[in-house]
């Protein structure tokens, strides 16, 4: 049976048609402890080395953008551990951050599970602690009503977790690059929402100088699945490299955003369907968010798991997948070159400046202004400019003005011609593309 719900402010949320969904409930408001533990969680924790077996065998990978595997990332923070000042003997003193910063503007999956499933989230925190051997926890956001929604459970469990660390919530105002790890480390610490330099990453050196473990809240929300039904069951759905299930944020012009919860692998084509979009009517896609920039049309013969679109010069980042249809790819190109203009964090000359000249310079050929030298100055600046900032935002930009230049051939020489029949009217440049409203979901 297929289930959909849609909010009280226009997202459709989905879980893939005849499976049980893990993370998505398919009713409205907020779960309440009550009903999360009545569903099983809150489960009393036991052998903390069993469970970090299943997580391994499990092959759960991170939801936040790199997939990176989470018992690596778990093995790291144990292996970085040493005992804090005035511990008891033979504590290993960590911090597991809750990270739900989810500065992607094509993304909704944070926010829905932060605001809709806070205890599960909570949970998956509290799972994670066990498992690196912390007694202290945070929630790291910036969506106001999130923060209120796990305020409020938490007050539903006095103000503790079961068997679980010291929580609090850290709220910062929202930004593209607040959401990456060294900007949370900071941020906890009481300083700005914007990355450091690596060396030390936080498993190394985070909150406090102590080894930490920062995870996606998405991520964490797979943990209680695990811990109950253990590393085969979870593997049942995905692929043997991307196992198990993910959240897709999916926008298209013409379409209410839709949250979905969907297995590993799936044939994009099957996603368009679901979705309601014909094949004739794709141009394009921007899969992940806007890290790996654009792909062409033939994204519709590729699957959804990390191996395939690592294959084909993308990504499964984050999970925001934005369908191009009726809009001019050079348009959308420009539009998230500037939406990086006016959100690098100001720290890096490269990244700062790098960015304003392959905005100016994308932008110029959206509205027929550009000529064969901007071009060129555009395929220099992402290629030798990669790798050169603190975080991914001038790498991002990169990859969006190259698969721009790589993809879209003919609408890029239509623009040099100015004649591109889908930009008579002029490009939108002065918003982020698919972007998906903080007050989507109320």
């Amino acid at each position: 049976m297929q289930h959909i719900f849609s909010s009280a402010g226009g997202l459709t949320v989905v879980p893939y048609p005849g499976s049980d969904p893990r993370l998505l409930l398919t009713g409205g408001g907020t779960e309440t402890a009550y009903e999360y533990r009545d569903r099983g969680g809150y489960r009393p924790v036991g052998s903390v080395a069993a469970l970090a077996d299943e997580v391994e065998r499990s092959g759960l990978r991170g939801r936040g953008g790199a997939g990176f595997p989470f018992a690596v990332k778990v093995a790291g923070v144990r292996g970085g551990s040493r005992a804090g000042a005035g511990a008891p003997a033979g504590w290993t003193e960590t911090v597991v951050v809750a990270n739900g910063e989810e500065g992607e503007p094509a993304s909704f999956k944070d926010r829905w599970l932060l605001r809709h499933r806070p205890h599960l989230v909570l949970d998956g925190l509290r799972l994670a602690a066990a498992l690196v051997g912390s007694r202290r926890g945070y929630v790291y956001l910036s969506d106001p009503e999130a923060a209120r929604c796990i305020g409020a459970a938490l007050e539903e469990l006095g103000g503790a977790l079961p068997d679980g660390p010291e929580i609090a919530v850290v709220q910062v105002d929202p930004g593209y690059v607040a959401g990456e790890e060294t900007a949370a480390v900071q941020a906890i610490d009481g300083g700005p929402a914007k990355p450091t330099d690596k060396p030390p990453r936080p498993f190394e050196a985070g909150v406090a100088g102590l080894p930490t473990l920062v995870s996606n809240v998405e991520t964490l929300a797979n943990l209680p699945f695990l811990d109950r039904w253990g590393a085969d069951t979870y593997r049942a759905a995905g692929t043997a490299l991307s196992p198990g299930t993910f959240l897709a944020t999916v926008t298209a012009a013409g379409h209410p955003p839709t949250l979905y919860e969907l297995p590993h692998g799936l044939p994009f084509a099957d996603l368009l369907a679901l979705h309601g979009v014909a094949e004739s009517e794709l141009r394009g896609a921007l899969i992940g968010g806007y890290f790996t920039g654009l792909l062409d049309r033939t994204v519709a013969d590729l699957n959804l798991d990390h191996e395939t679109l690592r294959r084909a010069g993308a990504g499964l980042g984050c999970g925001a997948i934005a369908l191009i249809t009726a809009e001019c790819p050079v348009a959308v190109a420009a539009g998230v070159l500037n939406y990086f203009d006016r959100e690098n964090a100001g720290q890096c000359g490269s990244c700062f400046n790098g960015t304003a000249a392959m905005a100016a310079a994308a932008t110029a050929l959206a509205e027929g202004l550009a000529g064969g030298e901007d071009l060129h100055r555009l395929r220099r600046w992402a290629t030798v400019l990669r790798g050169r900032g603190a975080c991914g935002t001038l790498d991002a930009a990169c990859n969006t003005a190259a698969s721009l230049l790589e993809r879209f051939p003919r609408e890029v020489a239509a623009h040099l011609d100015n004649q591109c029949p889908d930009c008579a009217g002029g490009p939108a440049l002065d918003h982020a593309p698919y972007r998906v409203a903080t007050e989507v979901v109320l």
